[in-house]
C-alpha cells in the first residue's frame, strides 16, 4: 500500500537534505514533486493544495536549531501534516454497552460480509471476549451463506432468520445475545450498487431501534475519489462513528487515505491489509504517516509478533541458539511461527531504514518457504535432531519425500550449518552484529 506515493515522497526528500538551508528557491522544487506525487496518488486536489502550502509555510517560517539539519526538519513537518492529514490520532472504538452493538454498512462489492467476520475475530482476539455475528443482509444471493461460512471458519456464532424483516432480526439478535451472554453483536446490513433510498430507509430504521455504539462504512480504497461521494452520502443520513478502508494490499494508489478525515470528518477506524481472516488492523495516523516516508513501523511489527508467536517456544529456541543446540526440529518450529506473521515482504517494510538497505525489493517465493519445509518434515525425528548423520541414502530419500532434488537438501543442509556456526560466533562474544 502507498509503495509509488512512498517512493516519489521519500525521493523529493531526500533531495532536500543535502541543503545547507531550507530557502524559498530550493523548497519550490521539492513541494512541486510533493505536489505531483501527492495527486497521482489520486489524493484530492483541494487537500493537496492545503497541505502543500501548510507545509511550505511551516518550513519556511521554522527557526532551524544549529543542531538541527534542515533537510531533517522539512521531513519532520512532512511526517506531521501527513499525520494530520490522516486523522492525527487513532480512534478508539466505542465498545461500551452490554452487549456493545456495531452495525456495518457499505456498498456491495466493498467487502463488507468479510469486514465484519475479520472485526469479530479481531474483538475477540484483543479483548478475548464473546462476539456474534447477525445476518441482516436478506437481499444479496448468498450473503447470509457466506456469513455462516465465515462464521463456521473463526468458530463464532451467527444469528440469522433467513429472509426475515432485518429490523426484526436485529432486535431478535439482541434479545439471544443478552440470554446467552454475547459481549459484542456485529450486524451484517444489506449493501446496494449504489445508495438509494430504499437502503437508506433501512439503515436508518435499525438505527433507530438500536442506537448502536458503532456504525462503520466499510470502503473498497480502489475506488479513489468517488469513495468520498460515498462516505458522504451515508454520512447525511447516517451518523457514521468510522470508516474501514479494504483491500489496501491491493494495487492500490492510497489517495482516499490521506482524503477521507480532512473532506468528511469521519476517522478512519480500521484497514483491510490481507484476504486473510486476520488481516484487519487499527489504522494509526502516525504510524500510517511513517511508513509512507520510508521510516517503518516496528511497533506495528512487535504488536504482530507479539500476537501470533509463542512466547515460551520462542524463548526455548532463543536459549537453544545460545547454547549452539538449535536443530533442525527447532528450525521447523521457528519457521511455522514466521509464517504466521504473514507475508515476510510485508514484515521487512516495517523495518526502520529498510528502503535505504535495499530490502524494500526483496521478494520472498513462498513456495520456496514451502519447500524448505517439505524438506525438514521428510526427515525422521533422530535426522532432524542430528543432521550431521544425514548422508548421502539418506538425502535421496528426503529429496523423493519432498518432492525436490538432493541439491536442494544439500543447500539447505550448509545454509543450516552456516547458521548454526554464525549463532556460536555470536554467543561467544566473537562476531558483532550489524546493529
Amino acid at each position: 500500500m502507498f509503495e509509488n506515493l512512498g517512493d516519489r515522497l521519500q525521493n523529493a526528500l531526500h533531495k532536500i537534505k543535502g541543503y545547507g538551508k531550507i530557502t524559498e528557491d530550493n523548497i519550490s522544487e521539492m513541494m512541486r514533486e510533493i505536489r505531483l506525487a501527492l495527486l497521482e496518488a489520486d489524493v484530492n486536489y483541494k487537500v493537496v493544495k492545503e497541505f502543500t502550502t501548510i507545509v511550505k509555510e511551516k518550513a519556511l517560517g521554522e527557526e532551524v536549531a544549529s543542531s538541527i539539519n534542515p533537510g531533517d526538519l522539512f521531513v519532520k513537518i512532512v511526517h506531521d501534516e501527513l499525520t494530520n492529514l490522516l486523522g492525527g490520532e487513532s480512534a478508539p472504538l466505542n465498545i461500551s454497552g452490554s452487549p456493545a452493538t456495531l452495525m456495518l454498512v457499505g456498498l456491495q462489492g466493498s467487502g463488507k460480509t468479510t469486514t465484519i467476520a475479520k472485526l469479530a475475530s479481531f474483538l475477540r482476539k484483543k479483548h478475548n471476549k464473546k462476539p456474534l455475528l447477525v445476518a441482516c443482509d436478506v437481499y444479496r444471493p448468498a450473503a447470509i451463506d457466506q456469513l455462516k461460512q465465515l462464521g463456521k471458519q473463526l468458530n463464532i456464532e451467527v444469528y440469522e432468520e433467513g429472509k426475515a424483516n432485518p429490523v426484526d432480526i436485529v432486535v431478535h439478535a439482541i434479545s439471544y445475545a443478552k440470554e446467552n451472554k454475547y459481549d459484542y453483536v456485529l450486524i451484517d446490513t444489506a449493501g446496494r450498487l449504489h445508495i438509494d433510498e430504499e437502503l437508506m430507509d433501512e439503515l436508518v430504521s435499525i438505527k433507530d431501534t438500536i442506537n448502536p455504539m458503532e456504525i462503520l462504512l466499510v470502503i473498497d480504497s480502489m475506488m479513489g475519489q468517488d469513495a468520498i461521494n460515498v462516505i458522504t452520502g451515508f454520512n447525511d443520513k447516517l451518523p457514521l462513528t468510522g470508516v474501514v478502508l479494504t483491500k489496501l494490499d491491493g494495487d492500490t494508489r492510497g489517495g482516499v487515505a490521506l482524503s477521507v478525515r480532512h473532506l468528511t470528518n469521519v476517522p478512519i477506524k480500521f484497514m483491510g491489509t490481507s484476504e486473510k481472516m486476520d488481516g484487519l488492523d487499527l489504522f494509526d495516523p502516525e504510524r500510517m504517516a511513517g511508513r509512507i516516508l520510508g521510516m517503518g513501523d516496528i511497533v506495528s511489527l512487535v504488536e504482530k509478533a507479539t500476537e501470533v508467536i509463542d512466547e515460551k517456544e520462542a524463548m526455548k529456541s532463543a536459549k537453544k541458539m545460545q547454547q549452539g543446540k538449535f536443530d533442525l526440529e527447532d528450525f521447523l518450529s521457528t519457521l511455522k511461527q514466521m509464517k504466521k506473521l504473514g507475508p515476510l515482504e510485508n514484515l521487512i517494510k516495517m523495518i526502520p531504514g529498510a528502503k535505504k538497505m535495499g530490502l524494500t525489493n526483496v521478494k520472498i517465493d513462498p513456495k520456496q518457504m514451502a519447500h524448505i519445509e517439505a524438506i525438514v518434515l521428510s526427515m525422521t525425528p533422530k535426522e532432524r535432531r542430528n543432521p550431521d548423520i544425514i548422508k548421502a541414502s539418506r538425502k535421496t530419500r528426503i529429496a523423493l519425500g519432498s518432492g525436490t532434488s538432493v541439491q536442494e537438501v544439500n543447500k539447505l543442509l550448509q545454509q543450516f550449518d552456516q547458521m548454526k556456526k554464525m549463532m556460536k560466533q555470536v554467543s561467544n562474544g566473537n562476531m558483532k552484529l550489524p546493529f
